[in-house]
């Protein structure tokens, strides 16, 4: 069960004394930077640092020195670290992670939010210097099909590390927790991602694309296998539907399974690459006829949560994350994995227009105060404070 701030056990007292520490200095390790929004991780770190230090907080980010060209040392009023790495897929992040800790540990942060498991043994290095670190562990990333092999072993074992050397785990669903608890005996605190309605929105942005209103489907996501965008651009391929697929999203490297996706034929498929512009991306999501959710190994999805914001009809891969977001049916339909079922939704959803229709317009009652950033960031905040009074 969602609690909301699991800390049921502390005092007034103790709490008071938390809301009393001086300024608050948290570093950010394990995205690929600020402002640069690619993957869930970027967007918890843009919707945290943008809110925090309105309550306190001086944030510091690590940002992959490659990624940014211009390299301003604040941007918002958030200071940016740029610490090299190599541009490699597997490569790039705990080699920047490693050289961030080092970094941080001789500077005066109080405590440290560290994103992606993958870096959960260099919490040895921050404990060893009386540095509090909290973790979100993200998703199953050892299950993921683009870790195969001794990359699926590393964030196994990395995983296992981070349940010993990090001080607080945080995991973003409810069957997340659960998932620690039973695999490593580890306690976690659920805090979930945030949403909100994008501004902007207007069928003018669909003309560089020449879509139309409920004339198309849409999936949102990285390029990459465990997101099983294949699965569905097959199924649909497959359909004899008179709409569009719009594809949105790339990856910034390159990959056979991006070339996979990329290398589909059929004159209903629109890929757009990466969508910068908010009004552009919050338009396409409101005017589909229904978004497409294919994340299989992740918890709450950002993504996911965005469609249902923006009252999108939603239909979804069949995981215990999806339906907790979406609340088993009562915001969701469910697809398996595989194109025949994925064709058949198709040809049911498009005989059921009232069906998608009646959910499109109860969509928004699913982001409860849970599933808000206001939420999220008090939640962050408690627990950020927390760690750094312990210290």
């Amino acid at each position: 069960m969602y609690q909301q701030l699991n800390h049921t056990d502390t005092t007034s007292d103790s709490n008071d004394a938390i809301n009393n520490v001086a300024t608050l200095k948290l570093a950010i390790i394990g995205a690929r930077g600020y402002p640069y929004v690619y993957s869930g991780y970027e967007t918890l770190v843009k919707a945290l640092a943008e809110r925090l230090p309105a309550k306190g907080v001086e944030i510091t980010v690590y940002c992959h020195a490659h990624l940014f060209p211009q390299k301003p040392v604040m941007v918002n009023g958030i200071r940016l670290v740029y610490i090299p790495t190599l541009p490699f897929k597997s490569l790039a992040q705990p080699i920047h992670s490693f050289l961030a800790f080092w970094h941080m540990v001789f500077t005066n942060v109080d405590v440290a939010l560290v994103l992606n498991v993958s870096n959960g043994p260099f919490g040895i290095i921050a404990r060893l210097f009386g540095k509090p670190t909290m973790m979100n562990v993200d998703g199953l990333e050892w299950l993921r099909p683009k870790w195969k092999g001794f990359g699926g072993v590393y964030f196994k074992w990395a995983a296992t590390m981070a349940t010993r050397f990090m001080d607080l785990l945080i995991t973003d669903a409810d069957a997340m927790q659960a998932i620690y608890l039973k695999e490593f005996g580890a306690r976690s605190v659920v805090i979930t991602y945030g949403a909100e309605t994008s501004p902007g929105a207007d069928l003018s942005y669909l003309s560089d694309w020449d879509l139309v209103e409920r004339e198309y489907y849409l999936i949102v996501g990285r390029m990459i296998p465990d997101n099983n965008a294949d699965i569905l651009i097959e199924g649909f391929i497959q359909s004899n539907s008179n709409k569009k697929l719009v594809i949105v999203g790339d990856v910034p490297y390159q990959d056979w399974y991006a070339d996979k996706i990329r290398s589909y034929q059929d004159p209903r498929l629109v890929f757009t690459g990466y969508v910068r512009s908010p009004e552009t991306l919050a338009s396409l999501y409101k005017y589909c006829y229904a978004y497409l959710h294919g994340h299989e190994f992740g918890g709450t999805n950002p993504t996911l949560l965005k469609a249902m914001a923006n009252g999108c009809a939603i239909a979804a891969l069949d995981t215990v994350f999806s339906r907790e977001v979406l609340q088993n049916e009562q915001f969701g339909f469910y697809i398996s994995k595989s194109p025949a079922d994925c064709t058949r939704w198709f040809s049911w959803a498009e005989s059921h227009c009232i069906d998608i229709e009646a959910k499109r317009a109860i969509m928004h009652q699913g982001i409860t105060e849970k599933y808000t950033w206001e939420t999220v960031s008090e939640l962050y905040l408690y627990h950020l404070k927390s760690l750094a009074k312990k210290k």
